[in-house]
This record gives C-alpha cells, sequence and structure tokens, in this order.
C-alpha cells in the first residue's frame, strides 16, 4: 500500500501512454500536447487550424514524442468518434484526453444575438460533451479506466462586466458536464476533472504582459485581486494537467482546479 514512498515521483510517471488532444492549436491545448509529449505519451492532435496544428505537431516531435495530427475539430458526434477510432487505430487503447478546443465572444447580451451565444455553448459546451462521450465509450470498453481533463475558467464561478454573459454561461456548464461524469463514470475508474485558469500568458494575452500604459493599466486593475500578485505563466497549467492525466489523482473526480493564484478565493 505504501510501496509507492520509494518513489513518490513514480505517482507523476505517465511514459508510454496514449492520449487525444483537441483544441491542439490553440493556446493550452499546444501546451497540454507538449507537456505530454515531455513526459513520453504518445499523443493524437486534434486541431482545425492545419498550421497551427502542424506547428504543434513538429513541436512534440522534437520533444520525442509519436505525433498523430488530425485535421478535425469535435464539431458532431461522428467526427468525435472518427479522432477516438483514429487514435486507437494508430496507438491502441486510450488513456488520456484533453478537450483544449472552445472560444470566446465578448459582447454586451443586449448586443449579441441568439445565434452567437448559441455558437459559443456549441463550442464550448456541446463539443467537450461529446468529445468526453466518444472517449468515455472507448474507455469504458477498454474497462482499465482513463483520464478525461477539461477546461474551464475562473469564469466559470464569476461573471464579468465587460460582456461574458455567453462565456461565463459556457464555463459554468462545464463544471456541471465535470460533476455529473465524475459521478457517473467514477466506479469505471475514469476520472473526470477540469482545470479553471484566470489570465495566464498566450498569444491572446501578450499584450497585457507588455509595458504600455493601457496593459499597465489593466494588468493593475486585475491584480488588485489576486493575492499571489502576478498573471499566470504556462508552467502554472502544466503542473496540475500532469497531476489530473496520472495516477497521482487517481482518487480526485469530478473536480475543478482553480489555477488562478487565488483569483476566486476572495
Amino acid at each position: 500500500m505504501t510501496g509507492f514512498l520509494a518513489n513518490p515521483l513514480s505517482l507523476f510517471d505517465i511514459a508510454g501512454k496514449n492520449a487525444i488532444v483537441t483544441g491542439a492549436s490553440g493556446a493550452f491545448g499546444a501546451l497540454a500536447a507538449q507537456v505530454l509529449a515531455g513526459a513520453g505519451v504518445r499523443v493524437a492532435l486534434a486541431a482545425g487550424n492545419a498550421t497551427a496544428l502542424a506547428a504543434t505537431a513538429e513541436a512534440c516531435r522534437a520533444l520525442g514524442a509519436p505525433v498523430l495530427p488530425i485535421d478535425a475539430r469535435p464539431s458532431s458526434e461522428a467526427a468525435c468518434d472518427d479522432i477516438v477510432a483514429r487514435t486507437a487505430d494508430a496507438f491502441g487503447d486510450i488513456d488520456i484526453v484533453v478537450v483544449a478546443s472552445g472560444k470566446n465572444d465578448v459582447s454586451k447580451i443586449v448586443d449579441m444575438s441568439p445565434e452567437r451565444f448559441l455558437d459559443v455553448m456549441d463550442a464550448n459546451v456541446t463539443q467537450s460533451w461529446l468529445m468526453a462521450r466518444a472517449a468515455g465509450k472507448r474507455m469504458l470498453a477498454q474497462g482499465r479506466g482513463g483520464k478525461i481533463v477539461l477546461m474551464s475558467s475562473a469564469r466559470g464561478k464569476l461573471g464579468h462586466p465587460a460582456g461574458y454573459s455567453a462565456y461565463c454561461a459556457s464555463k459554468s456548464a462545464i463544471d456541471g458536464i465535470v460533476r455529473a461524469l465524475g459521478c457517473e463514470w467514477g466506479t469505471a475508474g475514469i476520472t473526470v476533472n477540469a482545470i479553471a485558469p484566470t489570465v495566464f500568458r498566450s498569444p491572446l494575452t501578450a499584450w497585457m504582459f507588455e509595458d504600455t500604459e493601457k496593459a499597465t493599466q489593466a494588468r493593475n486593475g486585475f491584480l488588485a485581486r489576486v493575492p499571489k500578485g502576478r498573471l499566470g505563466e504556462p508552467e502554472d497549467l502544466a503542473g496540475p494537467l500532469l497531476f489530473l492525466v496520472s495516477r497521482a489523482s487517481d482518487f480526485y473526480t469530478g473536480h475543478i482546479l482553480d489555477a488562478d493564484g487565488g483569483y476566486t478565493a476572495g
């Protein structure tokens, strides 16, 4: 029972596992793919942006990982089933699935059409549900558990005055899916969790890290309620991801891990 104490780091060893990362062309998806590749995982990378997908695939190969690029989004039941089937054909059983695909559309509610709202909900909620469903079916059939990680946000718990009604609703829904599936699949050994970051360094947020008046004003206003006193860096998400896809988190499911420097604590 305590054999791991001779080598506690073995709890985080995922070398030789097989993984799917959707949204692999985005900031978190590309990071997740490279974290898994660097840990010795075979990675299937799914994304709709072929150029960015190729760049992520090359970065993973440079880390020594076998890579399967899949030019597809989890936009339908058929697409998700195909991503799972192609990964299984290439690598075998599927151990890890990270759903990092999604989008935001910032607009005051009175200016946002129902179609735009539903588009955000589809990209963030429906596609995450479909991908988790496809992966879960495969993991249940394999009969040896698995790890599923979805992408939430601090906005799943908190509102925002700048027009985030669609995004906040979608991330709250992700939290609900995580809890529901954590309960549904717990006895099957499939853990379902989410990482909920706040602002971290990425191409979309790079401007907030700049030394300009606009960036400084925005950054200071945000940091006023971040106990850690800084914005997030990629490694702040890498650690939680490695925990949630490894044996170290076997007793954690239905959990939303706030990677936010304490932002949602107060």
